[in-house]
């Protein structure tokens, strides 16, 4: 590496930056073409067409720090860029408040103080996304309820959250419900959250369409559409009921798994999600 004989600020004097005095300095190749492909993918991307112009949304769920996942956010970015002359927007969305406070610091490429490049990404969290745990209130707002749910989407309200969009998405036209769907799905960090979801939207019959439910629909192909039905609601609704921490006797568990009428165990699903106890569910009447 040759070295450079004389001594002077060049970042300070040209370029009035403060950059540091090189001790020397290495020619490298030019050619950044990437011969071996790499694979790279986003969670979710969306393109959103706006008064002002079309918007690539770089959506990024991230359930804890990960710092090899920040540093791949600027070449997202700049890629999309390149390859759809859009402007790309990177949306993180976490239901940690440490994460989220992690992912807002800007990440800053170049000279300390005076960056080339600097990514600073929109971060939604619990802390700036309100619960929207009620049906009229995510129907008056669909979009701010599918924030809620990708950002709340855990813990003991889990299941009201995602109740309550699910019965706003019915409200909307079927192609945006479906976008809203998968981009949920994709965010929801919590495997028994995400299970929850997946069990609601199967019961929304203009989802059977969308891939997000192409395995259960093939799987009820193969054991036959209405018996697989009938197994599958009584098991969300056992899942339901553990996951809101209500206890099942033995012999409500046996009256559940034993039903073969779709309507009553439809029923029981719709109960599932509000009572106190597993007996309410066989309560007589509306």
């Amino acid at each position: 590496m040759p070295r450079n004989g004389h001594r002077g600020k060049y970042g300070q004097d040209v370029l009035r930056v403060p950059f540091p005095e090189p001790r020397e300095f290495a020619a490298m190749n030019v050619d950044l073409t990437e011969i071996e492909p790499v694979e790279r993918r986003v969670d979710t991307l969306l393109r959103a067409e706006t008064d002002e112009g079309v918007y690539l949304l770089v959506v990024e769920s991230q359930g804890k720090p990960d710092e090899r996942k920040r540093g791949s956010w600027p070449y997202y970015l700049s890629y999309l860029h390149e390859k759809y002359r859009c402007e790309p927007v990177l949306i993180v969305i976490t239901q940690s408040l440490a994460t989220a406070r992690w992912a807002a610091e800007p990440i800053h490429l170049g000279v300390r103080g005076c960056p080339s490049l600097t990514v600073s990404p929109f971060v939604l969290g619990p802390e700036n996304v309100p619960v929207i745990a009620d049906e009229r209130e995510a129907e008056r707002d669909v979009p701010l309820a599918v924030l809620s749910a990708m950002t709340h989407g855990r813990g003991p309200r889990a299941a009201v959250i995602l109740e309550s969009l699910a019965a706003a998405l019915r409200t909307i036209d079927p192609d945006s419900a479906a976008v809203f769907v998968q981009f949920v799905d994709s965010c929801l960090a919590d495997p028994r959250a995400q299970q929850m979801w997946r069990d609601l939207m199967t019961q929304m019959q203009y989802f059977w369409r969308h891939p997000l439910a192409e395995q259960v629909r093939e799987e009820g192909r193969e054991e036959g559409r209405e018996e697989a039905l009938i197994q599958e609601r009584a098991a969300i609704i056992l899942r339901t009921l553990q996951w809101r921490q209500i206890d099942v006797p033995d012999d409500a568990r046996a009256r559940i798994v034993s039903s073969t009428d779709i309507d009553e165990l439809g029923t029981w699903l719709d109960r599932s999600y509000e009572v106190a106890s597993a007996s309410e569910l066989f309560i007589e009447g509306p």
